[in-house]
């Protein structure tokens, strides 16, 4: 069984893959001495705990989240959450379909949110993705 140390490494190298370093280091950097410990807490139980878990692949978390995330509408997280699912190879196809499910179980209002927030977040990923191909050539 992993310490609580090691238990937060894990927590935060998978944060990192799924989020991506630069979006977690400066969550963890600019964190103080008030928030720091939800930080922490966030970083070993659920990335490092339930993430580290490979029952499911990350694939399978991002989809979920984005499905928990529009149920709750918390699309602050939801748009970190849409990078993290194209991080772990979800497709724009099955972000929208996982969206069209939740429109159905959650209710049109918080899905139409939620592909609001998507849409932004895949405009964003494309241009990037477009600016690496061209600096790649």
């Amino acid at each position: 069984m992993p310490t609580e140390s090691e238990m937060f490494e894990k927590g935060f190298r998978n944060r990192k893959t799924v989020l991506g370093a630069p979006h977690v280091e400066k969550s963890w950097e600019n964190a103080d001495s008030f928030n720091r410990p939800a930080q922490r807490l966030v970083t070993e139980y659920c990335w490092g705990e339930v993430w580290g878990d490979e029952t499911l692949p990350f694939r399978t978390r991002s989809m979920l989240n984005l499905a928990m995330l529009t149920a709750m509408n918390q699309h602050h997280e939801l748009a970190v959450h849409v990078r993290g699912a194209l991080n772990n190879g979800v497709t724009p196809k099955e972000i929208q379909a996982v969206l069209l499910q939740a429109m159905v179980y959650c209710g049109a209002p918080a899905a139409l949110s939620a592909f609001r927030t998507a849409s932004a977040v895949l405009k964003e990923w494309s241009a990037e993705q477009e600016k690496q191909d061209g600096a790649a050539e």
